[in-house]
């Protein structure tokens, strides 16, 4: 069995790390080159709610040689229609790639490699890169868990892949992943880009207001979207975030408003990737995470005003006509 990890940023230092630690082969491919000197060098470290360094095989892209059986992906969904292409060289031929990224990656990589060599992970915890070689680890070790599924039905690279991931957390294989997959995107439509445009922690966006309340509107829009389209929403680390978090106003908002910061207590340290991007300069992925809401919104009717302003308003930071400030947030009407 020869795997790798594709795309190894903070997410994919930390969950290649503790597949090496517990033994396993894993390659670590990333086109950052300092960073993959660093791990050659000293390894890579995991710091924050861990605290430990391991040795893992780093890679940069064009050091690439022969086939994998199982490739995770962990870059920006973005740039699936010009990884996708190249990786299938290194893929197996009945290899599986499963793609750890948010928003819903898995139909760019059907296209790219098939159905029956494509799984999809939904994960539940968070990382923040510190410097070449070294990763923080944001979500408590305990709470690290991933919903692993494939959208056609059984696979045999379930078991696995499930074996692989498991050296990191809990492993949820799901039924429906369509529905955790769902889940998924509702949380992070609500807090990631809340995050980017603020420069705030989820912990942050959670307590404080506005932030909180937009928040609550995101995920509302979320699952009216959902609903419209014939998707049952599945659940987080078993919480039923739907009938936590959905209202129509009245008590039922206040409650809902008054438990937001409970869905972030586990992540609190978190800080969305896409904020990393917009103060790097870069384009953000909020197309592929907040534009997936709209542009459904937009197919069945459903109005999505939170998500259209913050989409808005991270293209206006990447353009250079507004800064990230927790001040962004109050001009965003409710």
């Amino acid at each position: 069995m020869r795997a790798a990890i594709y795309g190894a940023g903070a997410m994919g230092t930390i969950l290649g790390a503790y597949i090496s630690a517990s033994g396993k082969q894993i390659d670590l491919i990333t086109r950052n080159v300092g960073h993959v000197e660093a791990i050659k060098e000293h390894g890579a470290r995991v710091l924050g709610n861990a605290n430990f360094t391991v040795r893992v095989n780093a890679l940069t892209p064009d050091e690439m040689s022969g086939c994998y059986d199982i490739i995770f992906l962990l870059t920006k969904q973005r740039e699936n229609a010009k990884i996708l292409p190249t990786l299938r060289d290194y893929l197996a031929d009945d290899g599986v790639v499963c793609t750890l990224q948010n928003g819903l990656p898995e139909p760019s990589v059907i296209e790219a490699v098939g159905s029956k060599r494509c799984l999809g992970c939904a994960v539940s915890w968070g990382a923040n890169s510190i410097d070449a070689g070294t990763a923080e680890l944001t979500s408590k070790k305990s709470k690290m868990s991933f919903s692993l599924g494939s959208m056609h039905g059984y696979n045999r690279w379930i078991e696995p892949v499930k074996e692989y991931l498991e050296c990191a957390g809990k492993v949820n294989v799901e039924e429906n992943f369509f529905s955790a997959r769902w889940a998924k995107l509702a949380v992070n439509s609500a807090f990631s880009p809340l995050s980017a445009v603020s420069g705030m922690t989820f912990g942050e966006v959670s307590k404080k207001n506005p932030s909180r309340k937009l928040a609550l509107a995101l995920l509302n829009e979320a699952f009216k979207v959902a609903e419209e389209c014939g998707v049952e929403i599945g659940t987080i680390q078993g919480h039923d975030i739907v009938k936590i978090y959905r209202h129509n106003g009245g008590f039922k908002k206040f409650c809902a408003n008054a438990l937001i910061p409970f869905a972030m207590q586990n992540h609190k340290k978190l800080t969305s990737g896409m904020y990393f991007d917009l103060s790097a300069g870069k384009k953000c992925e909020i197309e592929y995470i907040n534009g997936v809401i709209q542009r459904l919104g937009k197919k069945f009717g459903v109005k999505t005003p939170v998500n259209d302003a913050v989409i808005s308003m991270a293209h206006e930071i990447e353009n250079g006509e507004r800064g990230i400030s927790p001040d962004n947030l109050k001009q965003i009407s409710l």
